[in-house]
């Protein structure tokens, strides 16, 4: 196994070496339900989603949990607004998230735990904590984490850890501390706001606190890897280091990846700057969601993205290459001979795409990969060098290789409709009686239902555009 990845602590890419030989347990910062997620948001969960994917097609054995935090201020706030419980707000939310991430074809998290199901966990954290000396109590019941026990704090972030936090969720000044450094693990109950009795005092948990809890619950209290965005490196994930090799004395995670913020209009796509684009409404206007995959996972994860119409439209131009070599192969016809150089041409575009993903998941290359095996095909096709088994053949490569990528119009759209099927039938039938006026009637017919015919020497050939809602 040569996979190595770009771990944020080391500063430097490294070999992949699981704790458990053939077992990848990873960690991936969620959405937090107070809204719907934007695309931005998408571009993290689909990065660990290729990771996912790709580990489990070099045959590792991967646990994969995403947690879903459920009590937050901005949860609280927004169901304060809107008069109903932070159950009922949250769990609109997720629905909406479950929904989006299935239109993206993300592969859905071995656990996806909420926070409110930890509440044990998060308790019994906050008591390791107070027993070390690594957390104290204010006059008001909250708890806190001392930084000053922790001199290894902002090693992650690589920050002096003497200097002023920032970007914290609660203000500074919201609670009675001993450093304003410190950060807040236990939140005392205030009126009209949730909680719950334990033993450390009636509260709720502060978010940082979540993530060490559901992580460790179900992936150990050393487990492989971290995933999230890049602006969660600090203060988030400092304080999850933190908070959890303080209360357990082992280290906590052997890899960090981090993915670059997607940036619109030359700003990071954030719901702060109100620059964002949400999944069901880019899809509403007829985006294909195969496209909208695409453009979130075709560049590195560590390298900035811009989201535009110019990127979609690259994207759909992309997906649109492959649905036509799909029809391509898929159609061919042909009686001569195995091509005898197109084993090698598949072997170096497979090992190329390795060689690619394998190098800290270089997609870029990857893709390149892909669209050259593309390129060489579709010109032994022009050519007529390919006999019908090598057709097949390479489309079985792609397919294999599409586990990956999860972007072929085979890999989970539903099937034809039947008035479609009997639209192209009517156009074979009209195109094989030369009813040529026929033939461009149903074309046109076709098109305006989403549906591109193409005649080839081996006939007619169909494709989906947009979104396949009535094909």
């Amino acid at each position: 196994m040569s996979i190595r990845l770009h771990d944020t602590l080391a500063g430097a890419v490294q070999p992949l070496e699981p704790l458990e030989a053939g077992h990848v347990r990873i960690y991936s910062c969620g959405p937090t339900v107070y809204g719907p997620s934007h695309v931005g948001n998408f571009r993290s969960f689909l990065f660990a989603d290729l990771l996912v994917r790709y580990l489990r097609w070099r045959d590792l054995r991967v646990t994969w949990v995403m947690n879903l935090t459920d009590v937050d201020d901005k949860i609280i706030r927004g169901a304060a607004a809107e008069a109903i419980g932070i159950d009922a707000l949250a769990a609109r939310h997720i629905e909406g998230f479950v929904a989006d991430a299935a239109s993206l074809r993300m592969t859905t998290p071995d656990v996806l735990p909420r926070a409110t199901a930890h509440i044990p966990q998060m308790v019994a954290l906050v008591e390791a904590l107070l027993e070390r000396g690594h957390a104290y109590r204010t006059d008001d019941g909250s708890i806190f984490f001392r930084i000053a026990s922790w001199p290894s704090y902002g090693r992650l972030a690589r920050l002096d850890p003497d200097a002023m936090r920032v970007g914290e969720r609660v203000a500074a000044d919201e609670y009675s501390k001993d450093d304003v450094r410190d950060f807040v693990l236990w939140k005392a109950a205030k009126p009209g706001e949730p909680s719950w009795e334990t033993a450390v005092g009636t509260g709720r948990p502060g978010w940082h606190l979540e993530c060490s809890a559901m992580s460790m619950a179900y992936l150990g209290e050393t487990f492989d890897i971290h995933t999230g965005g890049v602006d969660l490196v600090f203060p988030h994930h400092e304080d999850e280091i933190a908070q959890s090799e303080a209360a357990t004395g082992a280290p906590f995670v052997r890899t960090w990846l981090h993915c670059a913020h997607l940036q619109m209009g030359g700003r990071k796509m954030a719901k702060s700057e109100g620059n964002i684009a949400r999944v069901s409404e880019l899809l509403a206007t007829g985006l294909a969601p195969r496209a909208l995959r695409y453009a979130l996972i075709a560049a590195h994860y560590r390298t900035g993205l811009s989201f535009s119409d110019e990127s979609v439209g690259a994207a759909a131009a992309a997906v649109a290459r492959l649905d036509a070599f799909v029809t391509a192969l898929t159609t061919y016809r042909s009686d001569c001979g195995d091509d005898p150089d197109l084993p090698a041409a598949i072997g170096g575009a497979r090992r190329a795409f390795i060689a690619a993903m394998d190098d800290d998941l270089g997609i870029s290359s990857a893709l390149a990969a892909v669209f050259e095996l593309v390129r060489d095909v579709n010109r032994r096709i022009a050519a007529r060098s390919l006999s019908a088994a090598d057709a097949a053949r390479a489309l079985d490569a792609l397919r294999d290789l599409d586990r990956v990528l999860g972007l072929l119009p085979d890999a989970g759209e539903p099937p034809l409709a039947g008035d479609l099927v009997e639209l192209l039938d009517q156009r074979a039938a009209a195109r094989d009686g030369r009813d040529w006026a026929a033939s461009d009637r149903l074309r046109d017919q076709l098109a305006a239902r989403g549906i591109v015919v193409e005649d080839s020497r081996d006939g007619q050939r169909w494709r989906r555009i947009g979104t396949p809602s009535d094909a």
